[in-house]
């Protein structure tokens, strides 16, 4: 498959070799200086330097000029000092842009964040702005200094200032202002600022969106690749490639393509799955005739039943029971019976199904059913609620209703499968692509009730997977952490758990647990690999390898940085495709020492057609070792990359593409519904069940 793929990133060269400037050893109070670690200098200092009078960080300041007076001038080649050339990059750009942006913003990184008005502007209560961001980096794809260009997506400024707002609560919904042109964060805003309300500006979070009457934006999951070069291309011929920029700093030579050594892709069988009676690709075409690679165990009896409310008895709860028994058939895509879909009847106990009159009473009257429910022996239940709440009024918020019943369940060892009734009649009419749901709905069903409906097709190794995401609450303030084991590589999930970002030794417990178990299973492990949400700094590794050693156990520590977000700040286009532009699934493309960008989609080929949601965006992975010379050589990167693009390929929820591994995208659903759980800790029944999904 022939490619051309374009990196967001801009080569440039400056148009001077070496700069004069004065240097300060304490930051001025006034004016942009930028701070320079003595290090990063040092042949240029050595002998200039009062090394007494440094600060703690030993930093010393400067804001490129020479105007300062009774301070160290120095003379500083740029070629010659990369890192004091970043900062000087970053204030000629910032300086260039001050005259040009609409709204700037320095980031936490020193990022430069730049906004410009849309020229159409669709309601007159705020004004809509174009974000970009220009990075400055030092030979990571070339061999010398380069900018990634991204584009940020727009953000809305409320036209009214604070000043004459009311009945806003600043303390629930201000985040970000918007004062003379100027990104502030509103808690850190300075008190001359907060002196003249008058021309401060709110910028638009969701939340607050209500409370302005502003409607939410409909989300577009059409394929983003053209929209984005485009807005890319636009800022480069607009505000890069012209002469007044080219005389600082010269980006004539345009987007980066990258060489043939720094692009590469996943092995053909990373594409195949194992089913049942065979293999394939994609799950949507291949699982009915596949059937489940393990179908749920007759070691125990399955029962379901259903909770709903009462005046849905006829018109929803009929017509799904009639279509998870005898299938749906539309006469033209027809979905075949359950036993057949998934190897499972839907064995119907009508003693313990649940009904409730309304959503005011309905908790209580489950609660209460629950409670006094008689389970049989040597059963397995599985709940199917049919809730009424719709899903515009769930769209943004957890369902308060959804997770109390889910907990309930999970406390009386009862999986449980949510389905929204308004999925099933809408407008008082049945929805004729109900058919399109009852995938998910039975895969997710086979997954909690411990069956496997596909593994990854590859040979077993003695290698354990852990597998750490997070989820952000706005409710409780903090970052929820949850680990999901995978006990083997061919991707076969047990063991979850979820505590707070800062608990380190729960972490490196569960980890533990997660380990002795494959050694009392497989007898050895030959290196543990794990998949984290974030960049793991060396506390957080320090107490995993002490808990292998606890164990006996000194094997190396691979750590895979799965970038949970998908990365708009680099992303690659195959512009021998313009139409499509989207790279395809599998491609790879070196992007630092140790950094990658993996393309994982359903463009498989050229007459690809990919579904809506399937136009992914790159992820991005970064790799490091507790032991050295272990992935050292590209030839011991791609499998790890492999099994990265395999692993998103295990996802049970549906039967669409995703493009983060399980062993992130998992723990992270986990830790968004965990917080809301009254309980501090999961039980053992939930710690062993996909209840999540």
């Amino acid at each position: 498959m022939e490619q051309t793929i374009q990196l967001n990133v801009i080569p440039f060269s400056p148009m001077v070799g070496e700069i004069v400037c004065n240097f300060h050893y304490n930051k001025p109070t006034n004016g942009n200086y930028a701070s320079i670690y003595v290090d990063n200098i040092a042949t240029v200092l050595e002998g200039k330097l009062d090394t007494s009078l440094l600060d703690d960080e030993q930093k010393i300041y400067t804001n490129f000029t020479t105007d300062d007076p009774d301070t160290i001038q120095l003379k500083i080649n740029l070629a010659d000092n990369p890192y004091f050339a970043l900062h000087y990059y970053r204030q000629a750009i910032t300086e260039y842009f001050r005259s040009v942006a609409d709204v700037m913003y320095n980031n936490f990184t020193k990022d430069i964040q730049v906004w410009f008005k849309s020229a159409e502007q669709s309601d007159t209560k705020y004004t809509t702005y174009f974000k970009f961001t220009l990075k400055v980096q030092h030979s990571r794809l070339t061999d010398g200094p380069e900018i990634v260009l991204s584009f940020d997506g727009k953000s809305k400024v409320y036209n009214t200032p604070i000043g004459q707002l009311s009945n806003i609560d600043p303390a629930k919904y201000y985040r970000w202002v918007i004062y003379k042109n100027r990104l502030h964060y509103w808690r850190d805003l300075d008190p001359t600022i907060k002196n003249d309300l008058d021309n401060v500006f709110l910028l638009v979070n969701n939340s607050v969106k209500p409370e302005l009457g502003i409607t939410f934006d409909t989300p577009d999951f059409t394929n983003r690749y053209p929209k984005y070069k485009s807005y890319l291309d636009h800022f480069y011929t607009t505000y890069l490639n012209i002469s007044t920029f080219n005389e600082i700093l010269d980006v004539s030579n345009g987007f980066y393509l990258p060489n043939s050594y720094q692009v590469s892709n996943v092995s053909t069988e990373s594409k195949e799955l194992q089913y049942g009676l065979s293999t394939g690709t994609n799950p949507k075409n291949d699982f009915k005739m596949g059937k489940p690679f393990r179908p749920i165990s007759n070691n125990h009896a399955i029962k379901f039943f259903f909770i709903y409310q009462l005046d849905q008895k006829s018109t929803v709860i009929a017509p799904l029971y009639k279509w998870l028994v005898k299938g749906y058939n539309d006469g033209k895509y027809p979905f075949p019976p359950m036993e057949q879909y998934i190897s499972q009847p839907l064995n119907l106990d009508l003693e313990a199904n649940i009904s409730f009159e309304n959503i005011e009473t309905a908790f209580e009257t489950i609660r209460k059913a629950v409670k006094t429910f008689n389970k049989e022996s040597e059963t397995k239940y599985m709940a199917l609620f049919v809730t009424p709440i719709p899903k515009s009024k769930t769209k943004k918020v957890i369902d308060k209703l959804y997770v109390q019943v889910k907990e309930l369940l999970l406390l009386e060892g009862i999986s449980s499968q949510v389905i929204k009734s308004d999925s099933i009649l809408s407008m008082g009419a049945i929805n004729q692509s109900f058919n399109t749901y009852l995938p998910h709905i039975e895969i997710a069903i086979l997954a909690k009730l411990g069956g496997i409906p596909w593994r990854l097709n590859r040979p077993t190794t003695n290698e354990l997977i852990v597998g750490v995401g997070a989820f952000y609450s706005v409710t409780h303030k903090t970052r929820f952490v949850g680990s999901a084991i995978c006990f083997n590589n061919e991707g076969i999930f047990k063991g979850f758990d979820c505590f707070k970002s800062a608990d380190n030794l729960s972490l490196a417990g569960s980890i533990r647990e997660a380990v002795a178990k494959f050694i009392a299973v497989n007898y050895q492990a030959s290196r543990l690999i794990i998949h984290f949400y974030k960049d793991i700094s060396k506390k957080e590794v320090k107490p995993i390898v002490d808990t292998l050693h606890a164990l006996g156990l000194k094997i190396p520590v691979i750590v895979i940085t799965v970038n949970k977000t998908e990365s708009s700040e680099l992303l690659g286009f195959d512009i021998a495709d313009p139409q499509k532009l989207m790279p395809y699934s599998g491609s790879i493309v070196k992007v630092g020492y140790s950094e990658y960008l993996l393309f994982n989609n359903t463009r498989y080929e050229k007459t690809s057609v990919p579904k809506k949601k399937e136009y992914h965006f790159p992820i991005k992975l970064s790799f490091r070792c507790t032991e050295e010379g272990i992935i050292d050589k590209l030839e011991d990167i791609t499998p790890l990359i492999d099994q990265v693009y395999q692993f998103s390929r295990m996802y049970w929820k549906c039967t669409d593409q995703q493009s983060l591994p399980v062993t992130v995208k998992y723990p992270s659903m986990v830790a968004e519904i965990f917080p809301h759980f009254k309980i501090d800790r999961p039980n053992d029944y939930m710690k062993e069940n996909l209840w999540f999904l």
